[in-house]
């Protein structure tokens, strides 16, 4: 049986949450989330979050009933049904020209989890054997980790580690990785924007995922931590690194 949490806040940065998620379980063993984590300016990525998180929730609400081995293909489809939503309002709006967002979802069909990610917001995989990574960030520190410019850790405090390299209606169509992920009962998947990935170990999660408490109050730890490293971290820092540090806390989704 599938169980699905989830949770959002603007963290301790900026005004306004341009973070989205949804979240739906359709039947026991049929649910689907997505985290979407805007930009391009105060209002325009509000406005490109949600309306990303609306446009793929109702594409994926009016195809749920197809066959799971067509799962990969309902993602990619209503994620470039999001990116046309997102395009089309920023080159219609003045207000909205260049925003976008990033994009994480999972279409959880039986035992096995589809994924889809654009940008830099994530799915974990959480279970005994520890928590591991499934998708892979579209950022200019990713890049040079990969080429091995920097380690990990490095990357985890780069000054460039918020410019990302693909972005959902950024243009006309988008390229979106897919990964599949088996499950086992008792294991766990987490989708969350940078807002969680930046200040909160993976160290962290595990233990607040497995043994810090109820199952359902999950999301709300994570939140506090997030808040409260973020805090530690800004706190005496020039008013030019709280304005660049780009980390509102945004929308840890947990469950299956």
């Amino acid at each position: 049986m599938i169980n699905a949490w989830g949770i959002t806040d603007k963290g301790a940065v900026r005004q306004q949450n341009q973070d989205g998620y949804y979240l739906q379980r359709y039947d026991s063993d049929l649910a689907v989330g997505v985290v979407c984590d805007g930009m391009g300016g105060a209002r325009a990525g509000n406005v490109a979050s949600l309306l990303a998180v609306e446009t793929f929730s109702d594409i994926l609400d009016s195809l749920r009933k197809a066959a799971p081995e067509d799962a990969a293909l309902l993602l990619r489809e209503a994620a470039e049904a999001a990116n046309s939503a997102v395009y089309q309002r920023a080159c219609a709006d003045p207000d909205c020209r260049g925003m976008g967002t990033t994009m994480v979802a999972a279409l959880v069909s039986g035992k096995t989890a589809h994924l889809l990610n654009i940008g830099d917001s994530r799915a974990y995989h959480v279970g005994e054997t520890g928590i591991s990574k499934l998708t892979r960030d579209h950022s200019v520190v990713e890049d040079m980790v990969l080429r091995g410019e920097l380690s990990p850790e490095e990357a985890r405090n780069h000054p460039r580690k918020n410019l990302i390299t693909r972005a959902l209606g950024s243009e006309p169509h988008v390229r979106a990785d897919l990964y599949e992920k088996e499950l086992v009962q008792g294991e766990y998947l987490l989708l969350c924007s940078d807002g969680l990935s930046n200040v909160v170990t993976d160290q962290e999660m595990l233990y607040e995922i497995l043994h810090g408490g109820p199952a359902e109050d999950c999301c709300q730890r994570l939140m506090d931590i997030a808040v409260d490293n973020l805090e530690k971290f800004l706190a005496g820092k020039p008013q030019n690194v709280v304005n660049n540090y780009r980390c509102s806390i945004g929308n840890p989704v947990r469950g299956y």
